[in-house]
C-alpha cells in the first residue's frame, strides 16, 4: 500500500515538473520574440501611429485619403489618430518649403510704429483770381467809335488802348472844363472870392472827367489843350487776358455796360472738392500739389488759402480755395486738376505696408509670417493711410511679420475664398471629409 502511494506521488511530481517547463518554454518564446521586434530607440508608438488622411496644404477644405500634391506642388500634410481635433488656426496655416519662398518671391516686413502723414485727395478746377480780375465798364453814356481790342483771349498791358468811345457828356464835360479855365485866366483882376469861385469851378470839372476813369495822361493833356476832344481812349487797367468781350464797334452803351473783363493769370486758383470726412483735416497754410492731364509728369505747388464754409449737399464735399503761381500761362481757367493736401502728421502710429492688405467682401486681411515658411491669413481692422503705409487698429502686435509680396499665396479666387470660410468657421474642421468622401485626384 505504502509502495503505491509512493509511486502516485512520484507520477504527480513528475507531472508538475514537466507542465512547469513547458509554461516556462512558452513564456521565454514571447519574450524574446518581443525583444526582436522592439525597436532599439523605444520609439515604436510613433511608428504604428496611424494617418487618418492627407489635409491641403493651403488650408483648403479639401482632403485625400493618399499622398498628393496640390497645384502648385506643395505636398499635402498628413493627419494622424489623434491629431484630427486640433485647434482650428492649425488648419488655416499655410506651409511652404524655403525653395518655394525663394522661387516665388516672398517678402515679409515687420509691423512697426511710424508717424503717418495722410495725404488727402481731391479733384478741383482752375478758376480765375476774383483779386485779379478787373471790369471795363464806362461810367457814362456814349458810342463806341473805334476798338483796337476786338478778339476774346487776346493778350493786353496795362495802358494798352481798348477803345475809343463817344459821349456828349464827355464833350460837355471838357467844354465847362475849358469855359472855368478860360474865366479864371480873364478873372486876374477880380476879386480873390471871384478867383477861387472860378478855380474852383475848373478843378470841379476836371474832377468829373477824373470820376469818369479818364486816365491822369488824357487829363493831363486835356488841362494842356485849348480845345475839347470828341473822342477819349478808355486803356486796360492791368496785364492780363481778354476773358469776355461785349464791345462792338459802333454800338452804344449805358452807364455800367460791362464791356471787357480782364484778367490776369499770373496767379490762379484751384477750387478743389474735398469729401465731407476729410475735411476736417484741411486748414489755411497746408501745402499741396496739383496734376493735370495736360501736363504728365509735372507737378504744381499750392498753398491752401481758405475752406469754404458751405458744403454741397449733392456731392457731400466742401471747397477748399488752393492759390498757386501760373508762370508762362500754363495753367488755363476751367481745367481739371488732382490735388493732392499733406495733412499734419500726428504720434506714431502701428503701421504695415499697403501692399500687405488682401482686400476682400469680407474686410481686410493680412498674411502673418509664424514661422520660416509658415503662414496664417489675420483679419484687422484698418485706420488712415499715409503714402505707402496703414495704420492698424486691431489685430496685429508690434514686431509680427505679415508678407508683402505674396500673390501666389491667393493665385485663384476660389483659393481666397476657401481662406476666408475657414477663418469664418465655414470651412471643413481638420480630419473631416467632404460631403462626397474624400477627393482623389
Amino acid at each position: 500500500m505504502n509502495r503505491i502511494m509512493a509511486i502516485a506521488l512520484a507520477a504527480a511530481v513528475a507531472a508538475a515538473l514537466g507542465a512547469g517547463y513547458w509554461l516556462g518554454s512558452q513564456r521565454s518564446g514571447q519574450a524574446t520574440t518581443s525583444v526582436m521586434q522592439a525597436p532599439p530607440n523605444g520609439t515604436a508608438a510613433k511608428r504604428e501611429r496611424k494617418i487618418l488622411f492627407y489635409r491641403n496644404p493651403m488650408g483648403l477644405p479639401d482632403t485625400s485619403p493618399v499622398p498628393k500634391k496640390d497645384q502648385m506642388g506643395m505636398d499635402y500634410i498628413p493627419i494622424y489618430e489623434g491629431e484630427e481635433g486640433n485647434d482650428r488656426n492649425a488648419a488655416r496655416q499655410v506651409k511652404i518649403s524655403s525653395e518655394k519662398i525663394q522661387l516665388l518671391g516672398v517678402r515679409s516686413e515687420a509691423v512697426a510704429l511710424r508717424r503717418l502723414s495722410r495725404s488727402i485727395h481731391a479733384v478741383g478746377r482752375i478758376e480765375i483770381d476774383e483779386r485779379l480780375s478787373h471790369t471795363v465798364a464806362p461810367k457814362f453814356e456814349g458810342w463806341i467809335d473805334r476798338l483796337y481790342v476786338n478778339t476774346t483771349g487776346q493778350e493786353v498791358k496795362r495802358g494798352q488802348p481798348l477803345m475809343d468811345v463817344y459821349s456828349p457828356d464827355l464833350v460837355s464835360a471838357q467844354n465847362e472844363y475849358f469855359i472855368a479855365r478860360q474865366g479864371e485866366a480873364g478873372m486876374k483882376h477880380a476879386s480873390p472870392e471871384a478867383q477861387e469861385s472860378m478855380k474852383q469851378l475848373a478843378e470841379a470839372s476836371l474832377a468829373r472827367l477824373d470820376n469818369w476813369d479818364i486816365s491822369a495822361g488824357q487829363l493831363q493833356n486835356l488841362s494842356k489843350s485849348s480845345n475839347a476832344r470828341r473822342t477819349l481812349t478808355f486803356r486796360s487797367p492791368v496785364n492780363g487776358i481778354v476773358i469776355e468781350k461785349k464791345a462792338i464797334q459802333g454800338m452804344r452803351f449805358m452807364p455800367g455796360d460791362a464791356l471787357y473783363q480782364i484778367a490776369d493769370l499770373s496767379s490762379v486758383w484751384i477750387l478743389a472738392d474735398v469729401s465731407e470726412q476729410d475735411i476736417g483735416l484741411v486748414q489755411p497754410g497746408q501745402s499741396a500739389s496739383a496734376k493735370l492731364s495736360s501736363y504728365p509728369g509735372k507737378t504744381f505747388s499750392a498753398k491752401a488759402s481758405y475752406v469754404y464754409p458751405t458744403l454741397n449737399p449733392q456731392t457731400r464735399s466742401v471747397p477748399v480755395r488752393l492759390e498757386l503761381a501760373n508762370p508762362g500761362g500754363l495753367l488755363k481757367p476751367g481745367m481739371y486738376a488732382d490735388v493732392e493736401l499733406s495733412a499734419p502728421a500726428g504720434g506714431k502710429v502701428l503701421t504695415i505696408p499697403t501692399s500687405a492688405v488682401i482686400y476682400s467682401g469680407k474686410g481686410q486681411t493680412v498674411l502673418v509670417e509664424l514661422a520660416p515658411g509658415r503662414f496664417e491669413p489675420r483679419p484687422v481692422k484698418l485706420g488712415m493711410q499715409g503714402g505707402d503705409y496703414v495704420e492698424v487698429l486691431e489685430g496685429l502686435a508690434e514686431g509680427e511679420k505679415v508678407v508683402v509680396s505674396a500673390n501666389f499665396l491667393i493665385d485663384s479666387e476660389s483659393n481666397l475664398k476657401a481662406a476666408f470660410s475657414g477663418m469664418s468657421g465655414t470651412g471643413a474642421q481638420p480630419g473631416t471629409a467632404p460631403a462626397n468622401g474624400h477627393k482623389e485626384h
